[in-house]
């Protein structure tokens, strides 16, 4: 019998973390490159400061977890300095973009930047306590929670009060910062945090009468029959039922796992394209055309990201239902993703016939962080549940 523990970790360490620490780093004006191609060189220079907090996120997490790599602590210390010197404006927000040398490129209208910023440093942190990593984790913290209810404050191209909404992406990433950062804010703080995105999730966004969860809801939580308000990404709504997992375990809440188990296995069986395999990545809750004309491609992260829900389903539930589609959703990722000739790291976009699309390795959007942060999760997680099977591809 195969170990899937053994293969997703082998994965993580012998390809993926070593095509990033050869091919990202740039030497001269610090950070990381993120536009790397299919092999591993650099097609363009820019800087995404989301990205860039997430690979110091990435690196401190794995020398936290796997084993003091000096190698490790140093990268994630290098897209740190960089960070710190070019990375905020004066307010405190994070860019969303700088050329190689680190000068300003777009305006830090995106509040993810600012999420992923507060965990890198948090993560670094762990593993190097400068009081100088704690204090830029908390403020930016704070500032989100200044800007969380007009996270584009000035920059929204919305016109005021004409069809207000507010998105998931936010009250779904901070169930997972959230726990990423608890070490450096009270408990207090934390806690309330907590209860409130639970919530947002599963009440607000969820939907009782389909069983699916909304991108978009209005301020009061309705219903909007709109593009916006119709759009579903079944890879959020997945990928956020493991973090609420993660805080059923935080708060002993059975039925929470339970509750976001059934979410989760909704989401897959409305997103699973019985045609080709894989998962869509935009779904309109009415079923008609969808705006975003990439929605019937096959993302990386979507399903790097049901493969570690369905991973912790299994081991907190032991349900076959978890085994299935852990087994369908791995078959299909390692098959189509994994570049089977060249190694290192997967391709991120495969068109709806499950065909490589893009050959990057990295770009844009792509970076050092659903995939290496998914590997771990599932080789750790299944570690403790071994799940066995005779054929692992």
């Amino acid at each position: 019998m195969n170990n899937y523990s053994k293969t997703y970790k082998d994965e993580l360490l012998n390809n993926i973390i070593p095509f990033w620490s050869k091919n990202s780093i740039d030497r001269e004006h610090g950070g990381y490159f993120t536009c790397l191609d299919q092999f591993g060189n650099v097609y363009d220079t820019d800087k995404f400061c989301w990205l860039q907090g997430r690979q110091i996120w990435t690196y401190a997490m794995l020398y936290d977890k796997l084993g003091a790599n000096a190698e490790w602590l140093q990268i994630a210390e290098h897209g740190a300095d960089f960070m710190k010197k070019h990375g905020r404006d004066t307010d405190g927000n994070w860019y969303f973009s700088f050329n190689k040398a680190g000068q300003p490129l777009i305006q830090p209208y995106n509040i993810f930047s600012d999420c992923f910023a507060s965990m890198g440093f948090g993560a670094l942190y762990k593993i190097n306590h400068q009081d100088e990593y704690a204090q830029i984790a908390r403020d930016t913290f704070f500032n989100i929670m200044k800007r969380r209810e007009n996270p584009k404050g000035k920059y929204s191209k919305a016109f005021p009060n004409t069809r207000p909404l507010k998105n998931f992406a936010l009250p779904m990433i901070l169930c997972n910062l959230s726990l990423e950062i608890e070490h450096l804010l009270d408990q207090k703080i934390i806690s309330e945090l907590i209860d409130e995105v639970i919530y947002e999730v599963m009440e607000v966004f969820y939907q009782k009468d389909s069983g699916l969860i909304l991108e978009n809801v209005a301020p009061d939580g309705s219903f909007s029959d709109s593009y916006e308000g119709r759009s579903i990404n079944p890879g959020h709504t997945i990928e956020a039922m493991w973090f609420i997992m993660d805080l059923g375990v935080r708060l002993n809440d059975k039925k929470l796992i339970k509750k976001a188990l059934e979410i989760a296995f909704r989401a897959l069986e409305y997103g699973w394209d019985k045609e080709h395999g894989g998962i869509f990545y935009f779904m309109d809750a009415k079923n008609h055309p969808v705006q975003q004309l990439e929605w019937d491609q096959k993302l990386w992260w979507v399903h790097v990201e049901a493969l570690v829900c369905m991973a912790k389903g299994y081991h907190l539930t032991g349900s076959e239902e978890c085994r299935s589609w852990f087994e369908k959703l791995h078959h299909y990722t390692w098959n189509k993703f994994k570049d089977k000739e060249n190694g290192g790291e997967w391709f991120g976009y495969l068109n709806r016939q499950g065909e490589v699309l893009l050959p990057l390795k990295g770009g844009k959007w792509k970076g050092c962080f659903h995939i290496p942060r998914a590997l771990y999760q599932i080789a750790n997680t299944l570690e403790k549940t071994p799940l066995q099977t005779n054929s692992l591809i």
